[in-house]
């Protein structure tokens, strides 16, 4: 996965290149080249250049922010499926403690490797999270239903679980389905045509190149938030953790006050039965 800041900063050198490519080719170019009809021809041109490039980059920025936003609906739907499985186990008995125990496993493992310390080390496919899984529906498998209503609660627990596998999928695929790199290259093609326009009939100043510049910088900036949306984990703009980390501390809490229930209950045992 090709870092968004990169293709971004690439894109500003691209544009501030043809912008400069522009004001360089205005010095060596004959006075009857830069008459004023020249001028309005190419300003009309690259009007619709404008236009069309303006359209494209609105929609690639809406089409980002609908896959942002579905990749965040995705994880939220992820840590409610993670705390109602772990709700159905709970009610079906103490045969589930192994199960519980693997989905906690799962739940810190998932969220490691969706929001980890180091955006870089993002893994939205780690064998090893995904065994968890495994070994979780084998665990359910495994289990003995007593009666129509523990039977009940293992199908909607089997039911869940392929549920939550079938979500490490979709965030695979949606993330991929990105904006064509080929697309991109030729949307900053157009771009750089109209900035070369700018440099064109641009004054030769330290403000025009300041203008020039700043512009640049905008442009490349919006094609970077576009990737940055795109990719939904690891980046400057990226899901909020919170759904997924808070779905593993309450595994976790639940965890440990099913561990301190199963040890108090030996000492009351043993008490009842001194008093016997």
């Amino acid at each position: 996965m090709q870092n968004p800041l990169i293709i971004g900063f690439i894109a500003f050198l691209i544009l501030s290149a043809g912008a400069f490519a522009g004001w360089t080719i205005r010095q060596r170019l004959p006075a009857h080249h830069l008459t004023d009809d020249t001028k309005n021809l190419v300003s009309v041109s690259m009007a619709v250049v404008a236009t069309v490039s303006a359209l494209v980059l609105g929609l690639l920025i809406s089409n980002a922010n609908t896959s942002f936003r579905a990749l965040g609906g995705e994880v939220t739907t992820l840590s409610a499926q993670i705390l109602r499985l772990d709700n159905i186990l709970r009610r079906y008995g103490p045969d589930t403690y192994q199960a519980r125990e693997t989905l906690r496993q799962y739940a810190e493992q998932k969220t490691a490797d969706l929001f980890p310390d180091d955006g870089a080390d993002v893994r939205l496919d780690n064998p090893s999270t995904y065994e968890l899984l495994q070994r979780l529906e084998d665990s359910v498998l495994e289990l003995k239903p007593a009666n129509p209503r523990d039977q009940w609660w293992l199908d909607q627990a089997m039911t869940l679980a392929g549920k939550i596998g079938d979500s490490r999928w979709l965030l695979i695929q949606q993330v991929a389905q990105g904006t064509p790199k080929t697309f991109l290259a030729l949307v900053v093609f157009w771009l750089t045509l109209l900035f070369a326009s700018f440099g064109l009939f641009a004054p030769r100043n330290l403000i025009s190149a300041v203008t020039l510049t700043l512009c640049a910088l905008a442009v490349a900036g919006a094609l970077g938030m576009i990737l940055t949306l795109e990719d939904g984990f690891g980046g400057l703009m990226h899901i909020s953790p919170q759904p997924m980390r808070q779905a593993a501390k309450a595994l976790e809490t639940r965890s440990n006050d099913t561990a301190g229930f199963d040890q108090n209950k030996p000492n009351k045992l043993s008490r009842s039965r001194l008093w016997d």
